[in-house]
């Protein structure tokens, strides 16, 4: 019950500690770096890190609607906007870690594997759909651009989390255990929110249709 509806205080709490949690990989990330624990390609397993957690936060910033309403938590809500800034924080460090430390600033040869790999092709716009998404992320866009506006603006997190997993997708060789996961987890949650919009579109109908008898 205490969860069903906890007071400020306690959302503070728990706010509190998920920004603590998903500060954990990037601090687990620094501290392999500064100990030189990155292995023998270092670019490398900072980029697959960065991306991984992108991918982690899109999943769970998704997941926070289908919980509310299978749970009942409405505080739940109140925790998806800070989680899509840590997704879209963790992809700003995937995208930064590609341009700057693989490819030093090399917009020639990015635009050249933008071109001609798919992951990358998919990625890229993937990224940038994030950032509109960031941006209107505060109360005052939000009042700005009006309800229905910043929805439909929102719903672009669809289209990011899918081109995120094609990404993976295409970039993964041999092990796809984490990929299979990701699309899994994906295709649970677009099918939840599938199901609530059919349901509410045959209970409008049938609510219409029950007007005129």
């Amino acid at each position: 019950m205490a969860l069903k509806n906890p007071d400020n205080k306690t959302i503070a709490w728990i706010k509190a500690g998920v920004f603590l949690l998903a500060l954990v990989p990037l601090v687990k990330l620094g501290v392999r770096g500064y100990f030189d624990l990155l292995g023998a390609n270092p670019i490398e397993k900072i980029t697959r890190t960065t991306g991984y957690w992108t991918l982690v936060m899109l999943m769970i910033t998704l997941a926070a609607t289908p919980l509310r309403r299978i749970l009942g938590w409405a505080w739940l809500i109140r925790l998806r906007r800070m989680l899509g800034l840590f997704a879209f924080f963790y992809g700003t460090l995937h995208f930064l870690t590609y341009v700057v430390l693989d490819q030093f600033f090399d917009w020639p040869s990015i635009v050249k594997d933008i071109v001609k790999r798919p992951y990358i092709t998919v990625g890229f716009p993937s990224f940038l759909l994030m950032i509109p998404l960031a941006l209107t992320s505060t109360d005052r866009i939000t009042r700005w651009l009006g309800g229905k506006r910043w929805r439909m603006l929102h719903r672009l997190v669809y289209l990011i989390a899918v081109g995120g997993v094609v990404h993976f997708w295409w970039l993964v060789k041999k092990d796809i255990t984490e990929l299979a996961t990701f699309a899994a987890v994906l295709a649970i949650l677009l099918g939840v929110r599938l199901f609530y919009r059919l349901r509410r579109f045959i209970q409008e109908k049938l609510m219409a249709r029950a007007a005129l008898l």
